[in-house]
């Protein structure tokens, strides 16, 4: 899909400079030297690996990896990033525009997502300009309750006295001049960090947005700030913000506020040296959607931590080393009971002996060592994956010659009914399972009519 000035690529996809060829998306020679020297500076000094070089019929490219969102070039070209299901279904990214923005509530900095709005606007309009909608309603809403307005301590040569008169100041200034008061007095005013931060971005997205409606809510909008000034130290003053009673509804704007200004995204860091900006790893992505809707198959009495770090691999001169850190720890009267990590790549349930499923020896001797560590050797890792149509229910469990009690788990996960696919009762292992989640999805397996299909969720280097 393409627009003035603008593009959508999928995960893994390849750009080119000039007209593109088969599924290789041509830009502007001018943006893909920037992405080029932008691409090989991050990797230069260790940043994310959001793109790297490629080659394609003979041609340089740039192949996008994981990293889905908004890249915006000099020159306000955007780039928007979407996951790969959007690829081959039948909608073409909408579907993957809706479920980045499902994917996106789950991240605190994102929870004030209007999801039923959001995914009505994913249908027709980029993922930069639906965050930028997201953010023109929250200040709406602001404006409907009134500016918050305050005292702001200043000091000023006035007409008339108000306030305490500084006397020496007011000796070397006015001298000669006996009717004007140096003093230091609060004025009431609209002019406060809040404000001058939202006027700032509305300034910004109005000269950034390309949708007519955005463009012309944010003209309207800024009227209501004219009394304020814009930013001089954006910085400073979202350091200098605090939670003050009756403020509750400048949250949301400020949130998309910080988000629009700051120009990274708030997981990767990409931004904080001048590299693209708005990304995000679909690995942290699917592992905070998994994290949340697990949370609501979990039976009764059992809690989720995530990213617990408590155990290390080894010791050394007295020292800790290797933290082990799984995705996510399940326990139940303070002990752990399951351990699950997620991944977001593709597993082919009918490739059990020529690729082992296109499973990976690492992530299995990780998890071993997870069993070891948090559960003594006694009892049930998970991996999970997404659902899709090559990869519909669990596959057989995985044992240990020499640890008998410690069962690993390939499971998927539904991205339509956000849960997991448990296995059928038959399964003599499946005992410890049903401790922990509710029956709801067992035996159940993905039907392949969603819009994610079998080849939706890209290997590395697809």
């Amino acid at each position: 899909m393409r627009g003035l000035g603008a593009v959508t690529v999928f995960e893994y996809q390849h750009l080119v400079a000039g007209p593109g060829f088969g599924e290789v998306i041509g830009i502007p020679d001018a943006v893909f030297a920037w992405l080029e020297s932008e691409c090989l500076r991050a990797s230069g000094i260790g940043d994310a690996a959001w793109a790297r070089p490629g080659l394609r019929h003979g041609r340089r490219t740039i192949q996008m990896t994981n990293s889905v969102g908004v890249i915006r070039a000099p020159g306000g070209f955007q780039i928007e990033v979407l996951p790969k299901i959007g690829k081959v279904a039948a909608d073409g990214g909408s579907s993957a525009r809706s479920l980045l923005l499902d994917m996106l509530s789950c991240l605190g900095e994102f929870r004030h997502i209007r999801k039923d709005r959001a995914e009505l606007q994913a249908r027709r309009m980029p993922l930069f300009e639906v965050f930028v909608s997201q953010f023109l309603e929250g200040v709406r809403k602001v404006l409907q309750r009134g500016l918050a307005s305050g005292y702001n301590p200043l000091e000023e040569n006035l007409a008339s006295l108000r306030g305490k008169l500084l006397f020496s100041e007011n000796l070397k200034k006015n001298l000669v001049r006996p009717d004007r008061f140096f003093a230091a007095l609060d004025e009431f005013t609209q002019n406060r960090p809040e404000n001058r931060l939202i006027h700032s971005a509305l300034a910004a997205v109005a000269d950034q947005t390309r949708s007519p409606a955005n463009q012309r809510l944010a003209q309207e909008l800024r009227f209501a700030f004219a009394e304020v000034p814009r930013s001089a130290d954006i910085d400073r003053d979202f350091a200098g913000l605090a939670r003050q009673r009756g403020m509750d509804h400048y949250e949301e704007p400020l949130a998309w506020a910080r988000l629009l200004l700051s120009g990274h995204s708030p997981i990767t860091g990409i931004g904080s040296s001048n590299a693209p900006t708005l990304l995000f790893p679909m690995e942290a992505l699917f592992e905070a959607f998994v994290a949340k809707h697990m949370r609501r198959q979990l039976k009764e009495g059992h809690q989720l931590q995530v990213q617990r770090s408590s155990r290390y691999l080894v010791h050394h001169a007295g020292r800790r080393m290797f933290c082990m850190r799984p995705d996510l720890v399940v326990t139940r009267s303070m002990s752990n009971v399951l351990l699950a990590d997620t991944k977001w790549k593709l597993i082919d349930e009918e490739a059990a002996f020529r690729a082992k499923y296109w499973l990976s020896q690492s992530d299995f001797y990780q998890m071993y060592a997870y069993g070891h560590s948090y559960l003594g050797a006694t009892g049930d890792v998970v991996l999970l994956y997404p659902a899709t149509g090559q990869f519909k229910g669990p596959l057989a469990p995985f044992t240990f010659p020499d640890r008998p009690g410690l069962t690993l788990w390939v499971l998927p996960f539904s991205l339509d009914t956000k849960r997991i696919l448990l296995p059928e009762k038959e399964e003599p292992r499946l005992e410890r399972l049903l401790r922990v989640f509710k029956s709801f999805g067992l035996g159940e397996t993905f039907r392949g009519d969603t819009p994610f299909p079998a080849q939706a969720v890209p290997r590395e280097g697809d």
